[in-house]
């Protein structure tokens, strides 16, 4: 079995000890899924730099230096794009695609504004996302309709839309719901430029109201909505709002590993 040692250059070394992976780099499944959950445990969601004013690059080295070297978050645009590069420096093939969010709108939802990847395992093909601030899937899901995914306490499937493509669906208080939808039409790196200029400067963007932060721990996740530290864990939920914003910086330091100057 080959080690994450053996045989990548050091940029993809880098990142993996980011993640804290320390397994085989085989192309299998097993490790397909293995290093989603770490990157999920490891790398926060954040939109700090959209909140800041900070225009936000898709270059791949500036991602690195980003997310690997000084050990940022990200939201879609970024995560996913680091994260399809990282899976290809390994040996899966992938390909980008763009989504159109389900959950939490009442309406049918404005526009496509969500990065996923589907990522090819010798005759499988999975879904992989490592770029939502949610709960979503933990492990990638297999492209197979109706074939139902069970990790941990959550449930999920893929189901086929005549219009819309592929819907990801979790099961939620009794019943399945949609969490978002994708065709596949494969993206290029420019195409989500216009994606991610929307959602940094659009007066109708969810990203630019409040910080919205999240990661998942052993224990549960933990999450920032505005101004409010929320902390899940098996017990329940314990929150905080800072009464400072050294406090504030203190609470991204010891929940999120997040250092913002």
């Amino acid at each position: 079995m080959e080690s994450q040692s053996s045989d990548v250059r050091p940029e993809v070394r880098a990142y993996l000890e980011r993640i804290n992976y320390n397994g085989p780099v085989d192309k299998s499944v097993s490790t397909l899924a293995k290093l989603q959950e770490c990157h999920l445990h490891t790398v926060p969601y954040e939109n700090l730099d959209i909140l800041q004013r900070k225009p936000l690059s898709l270059d791949r080295e500036e991602l690195f230096e980003k997310i690997v070297i000084r050990r940022r978050g990200g939201y879609c645009f970024e995560l996913n794009a680091l994260f399809g590069w990282l899976l290809r420096e390994l040996g899966y093939t992938v390909t980008d695609f763009m989504a159109r969010f389900w959950r939490d709108e009442p309406n049918l939802p404005p526009k496509r504004r969500h990065h996923v990847l589907k990522v090819g395992v010798g005759e499988e093909t999975y879904l992989c996302d490592v770029g939502v601030g949610g709960i979503v899937p933990r492990l990638p899901i297999q492209m197979v309709e109706g074939l139902e995914h069970q990790q941990g306490d959550e449930l999920y499937r893929l189901e086929q839309d005549t219009y819309y493509g592929w819907m990801l669906c979790e099961f939620k208080k009794g019943q399945w719901s949609q969490l978002y939808s994708f065709t596949e039409e494969p993206q290029l790196p420019k195409d989500f430029v216009m994606a991610t200029y929307w959602c940094e400067n659009a007066p109708e963007s969810i990203f630019i109201k409040e910080a919205m932060v999240a990661i998942r721990t052993q224990d549960g996740r933990n999450s920032i909505a505005g101004n409010e530290f929320r902390i899940f864990t098996s017990d329940g939920v314990k929150t905080f709002i800072p009464q400072s914003n050294e406090q504030y910086k203190e609470g991204l330091i010891t929940f999120f590993g997040l250092h913002i100057g």
